[in-house]
């Protein structure tokens, strides 16, 4: 775990536990506003090691890369081309 990764997951605990005192002392919580857009890569892997730290979780497992062979991409390539000239054949009549 970087820096950064640290620092991420205690700025996030800062923020439970203000919102907890919020609703302790009775004053509207605080919301975060999120900004637009996709999280930056460090906020993202703070969550997921958060998530992963509780007893439950279960570890992630990689997805194993599919490659296609040179032979099934001939077939399709060859399947393709015949739905298109059958889709032809029936347009022009």
């Amino acid at each position: 775990m970087g820096v950064s990764e640290i620092l991420a997951t205690i700025d996030q605990e800062i923020a439970q536990l203000q919102q907890a005192r919020a609703v302790l002392s009775g004053v509207a919580a605080p919301v975060a506003k999120r900004k637009a857009g996709r999280p930056r890569k460090v906020v993202a892997a703070a969550k997921k090691s958060v998530a992963v730290a509780s007893p439950v979780a279960k570890p992630d497992k990689k997805k194993k890369k599919r490659n296609l062979s040179a032979e099934g991409r001939k077939r399709i390539a060859e399947a393709a081309k015949k739905r298109w000239a059958a889709q032809k054949a029936s347009s022009a009549k």
